[in-house]
């Protein structure tokens, strides 16, 4: 199922001119201006000349007179419009389908990449937050067609407009939501037309005949009825690799075959330039201009094509070949210096022992169930458990951290601790039992307390300290357990762990 962001960026050229020139401040207004005939006219206006009243096609002399200590520079749209390349260029990062939407936009198709960053919404929040840190204004959303998409980011709410609902989406925007000519606007606008909805419900044969074909045919973009191709912006540089088909091809098999053969001739591209893959996009095109994409990582620098093309080979099926597929493109959006190694067998007691690729294996299980979720733990110094170890990528090199060898810690911790029930004989004594998930358990032996006071450097300074016991069960289990207060401040008891 296809799904397309539209990336709206209302003061994207004065955005720009502040992160170029770092000025003015942000509490102050700026605009752009051009000259029409022998008037200049406000191009752009930022937020904040925006909130006094200033926009687009205003007189730069009533835009003064208005806002007396106004900031002025020259529009300059074709700068503005080759930093958008460049922003698309980045956009890459999270599709291999990106294209950009001058003005003041960028189109992006997540189908078959949203997983990668958990889910729709966190890859639209990811993707606005760090345009907001970088000074960018930003506003998405994600809907099945770019047409719907676009009404949406600009002129609705933002956000995820669910799969099969784009009608009722843009059903209740202005007619500006569909990209229409001014002279066509104008016409709809005296016939009282406002809304996308009230044009929808007009007969087709006469709305066509009266307002062109252009009309209907943004109506049925917007309302996801027609097809809206993108031409993804694939940088110059890219080492890519294409195969297009005289007879349309479908079948799976045939699929496998090809992209080994691009990732064949895609690693010799590499070869020669000493590099290697670290992300490699597949984009399909279908003989009816729809697409698909899908995208993989590798844990460190690869180009061997055979390893390569089978991290796509679960994944291919998904790909829906309709009537037929006509090209397909292989990318490496993410490369990195990679130089030929010679592989030595060491002899240690009489046996050959080679060091293994865990690379490998790495990328074919991120390719199966996630890059995310492959990854292993590192220590870190602190002793508060839920912060002894932190995640960081399966390959990455050592540390140097080190857990104390002489602090025993079970081998399995809950997150979050579970509440227990605890008798004990006396105050601040070891509990005689307790009762875990409607279970009673008679402690047979104990060893605590091991206090463990909060770390006021880390933001614990409203928390208590923890009183945690070892225990081991008649049953033979072995757990551990602390008490957040002490027993006359009416602590309670938790379950946090178990030991081999």
């Amino acid at each position: 199922m296809r799904r397309v962001v539209s990336l709206y960026l209302p003061t994207w050229p004065t955005d720009r001119i502040r992160r170029r020139t770092g000025e003015p401040p942000r509490d102050e207004s700026l605009v752009t201006v051009h000259a029409v005939g022998s008037r200049r006219l406000v191009r752009a206006a930022c937020m904040a000349a925006q909130a006094l009243g200033l926009h687009t096609g205003m007189a730069l002399a009533q835009a003064q007179a208005l806002v007396p200590n106004l900031h002025v520079t020259n529009a300059t749209p074709e700068e503005d419009e080759a930093s958008l390349r460049e922003l698309a260029r980045w956009a890459i990062g999270y599709s291999p389908v990106v294209a950009p939407d001058p003005p003041d936009g960028l189109w992006i198709d997540i189908a078959g990449v949203a997983h990668l960053f958990g889910s729709e919404e966190a890859l639209l929040q990811d993707l606005t937050d760090r345009l907001t840190r970088q000074g960018i204004a930003a506003k998405a959303a994600v809907a099945d067609a770019p047409g719907a998409a676009w009404a949406v980011a600009r002129f609705g709410p933002g956000g995820i407009v669910p799969t099969g609902r784009m009608v009722d989406a843009v059903a209740t925007l202005p007619l500006a939501s569909l990209r229409l000519a001014a002279d066509k606007l104008g016409a709809l606008h005296r016939l009282g037309i406002e809304r996308v909805g009230q044009l929808a419900a007009m007969p087709r044969a006469p709305l066509v005949r009266r307002f062109g074909r252009d009309v209907a045919l943004r109506l049925d973009q917007a309302m996801g009825h027609v097809f809206e191709p993108i031409s993804p912006l694939i940088p110059q540089e890219t080492p890519m690799a294409t195969r297009v088909f005289a007879e349309p091809i479908g079948r799976l098999e045939d699929l496998k075959r090809v992209v080994l053969h691009l990732a064949q001739d895609l690693c010799r591209q590499l070869e020669r330039r000493s590099e290697g893959v670290r992300r490699l996009d597949l984009v399909v095109q279908r003989v009816d201009q729809r697409g698909a994409s899908l995208r993989i990582g590798t844990a460190r620098a690869n180009r061997d094509a055979a390893h390569l093309a089978r991290l796509f080979d679960e994944r291919l099926q998904t790909i829906d070949p309709g009537f037929g597929i006509e090209e397909i493109v292989l990318i490496a959006s993410r490369v990195e210096p990679l130089t030929e190694t010679q592989t030595e067998a060491r002899v240690l007691a009489g046996e050959s022992e080679v060091e293994a690729d865990m690379g490998r294996l790495v990328d074919r299980l991120g390719a199966r169930v996630g890059a995310g979720q492959v990854y292993r733990l590192a220590p870190v110094p602190s002793l508060v458990p839920e912060r002894m170890a932190r995640r960081i990528p399966a390959l990455a090199p050592p540390t140097g951290s080190v857990w104390p060898e002489n602090l025993p810690r079970p081998t399995r911790l809950l997150d979050p601790p579970e509440p227990v029930v605890a008798t004990a004989l006396l105050p601040d004594h070891p509990p005689r039992f307790f009762v875990w998930r409607k279970i009673r358990h008679m402690v047979a032996r104990a060893d605590g307390p091991e206090r463990i006071t909060p770390e006021w450097w880390n933001g614990d300074s409203g928390s208590t300290p923890r009183d945690y016991y070892r225990l081991e069960t008649e049953q033979g289990g072995r757990f551990w357990i602390f008490r957040d207060a002490p027993a006359d401040q009416g602590g309670r008891w938790w379950m946090h762990g178990f030991f081999a």
